[in-house]
């Protein structure tokens, strides 16, 4: 099969961009065909503004796509990220040109102008109830700038009033049942929507049993959403025998270094293979997020790697790490409850318990071999209905 994948990459590399670049290596490993065709949005100011403003839809965007499938013919047309240099013109360019669409929403833009469903540091699904996107102007949600706030909720307005998920995506990919329910109410026609999660690379065997390791990690960016302030207040409190690594950086640093907390050690940004090699040796994971996460690769390379994780109860979270039981669970932004499950990692023969479900877990869901098999399956649905005697895109 011949894959035409389509990413506007952000500026600074992200978990969408590594999926995207994931996704094209496993089908190309597997036999299939891939062109990769990479956008990014302009950095200087008055380019970046016309975008914007085109980002409803852009007909100058749409010429390219309908171009690329002409010259390449693919059997379908699998999108990422089209905010916002693409915008949501390059679907009907797409099948206008012949190819049957497919798009994966990595985050909660098409109901929501930040893409996040957060505002003022909690949880917000007040455009997605309404089915209202002109709140996100009310509140400013995009940037915290008016304009760009009026900019995002127009293209949803927009493409949401003109039915551009029924006629122009023949296939919309969400990547847990949590999010599919979300965009469902927010108006996305439920026939057009399924679920298909990420996977991750298998990181090898452990170095050593998580029983016999005395570190424990966070890996994130050290921002109020991901919660890192509420995880050493809750590590001051459970009074652990163990190490913290905090990785990542972010505008949380400075505060957190100032409290000098006895055994927490903040590393800042590390490349991934070291990530990886720490996750091989680690004790557990812990994720304290107050936000609905899309599907955090972090999580998902955790349980690759057999850590044990302790993680919010908000969002899909849960959803993705039921089999481990409720236990290693916690209320979000509760340092108190989050002590009492960080307790849960003094626990030698529970941990090693868990550690060996999360591989498991790893195994039979987020896996490559799954991962390519999701894939296909989604291919092989569009291009079966779309060559079918019957066209349900119009």
């Amino acid at each position: 099969m011949k894959i035409l994948q389509i990413h506007t990459q952000y500026r600074q590399p992200g978990g969408e961009d590594t999926v995207a670049s994931n996704e094209a290596e496993l089908l190309r490993n597997a036999g299939h065909t891939v062109i990769e065709h990479r956008e990014q949005n302009p950095p200087g100011p008055l380019a970046a503004a016309g975008d914007m403003i085109r980002s409803p839809w852009n007909t100058a965007a749409a010429r390219r796509v309908r171009d690329l499938v002409r010259v390449h013919q693919p059997d379908v047309t699998h999108f990422h990220n089209t905010w916002y240099h693409l915008s949501a013109s390059v679907f009907r360019a797409a099948q206008e040109a012949g190819s049957p669409t497919v798009l994966t929403l990595h985050n909660y833009r098409l109901a929501c102008a930040n893409a996040m469903l957060l505002r003022d540091g909690k949880p917000c699904e007040l455009c997605v109830t309404s089915q209202n996107a002109w709140y996100g102007v009310r509140y400013q949600c995009y940037m915290d700038n008016y304009a760009q706030s009026l900019a995002s909720s127009a293209a949803i307005a927009f493409n949401r009033r003109r039915g551009t998920w029924r006629k122009d995506v023949d296939l919309i990919l969400a990547l847990t049942e949590f999010a599919r329910q979300r965009f469902i109410e927010s108006g996305i026609p439920e026939d057009r929507i399924a679920v298909k999660p990420n996977f991750v690379l298998d990181p090898g065997p452990r170095s050593r049993p998580v029983q016999n390791s005395d570190v424990v990690l966070f890996v994130g960016r050290l921002t109020p959403e991901k919660a890192p302030d509420v995880l050493l207040d809750a590590w001051e409190r459970a009074g652990l025998d163990h190490r913290l690594e905090v990785i990542g950086v972010g505008p949380l640093e400075p505060d957190l270094r100032r409290r000098g907390l006895q055994g927490v050690s903040l590393l800042g940004q590390i490349d991934h293979a070291s990530v990886r090699d720490k996750m091989l040796a680690a004790r557990a994971l812990v994720l304290p997020s107050i936000w609905y996460e899309g599907l955090s690769m972090v999580l998902l390379e955790a349980l690759a790697a057999g850590l044990p994780v302790l993680v919010s109860d908000i969002g899909p979270i849960p959803e993705v790490v039921a089999p481990l039981g409720p236990e290693w669970l916690a209320q979000p932004g509760d340092p108190d409850d989050l002590a009492k499950g960080l307790a849960r990692i003094d626990d030698d023969e529970e941990l090693a318990r868990i550690g060996t479900q999360a591989r498991t877990l790893f195994e039979q869901r987020y896996s490559e071999s799954q991962g390519l098999a999701d894939l296909e399956a989604a291919y092989e649905r569009v291009v079966r209905t779309i060559s079918g005697p019957h066209l349900p895109r119009r």
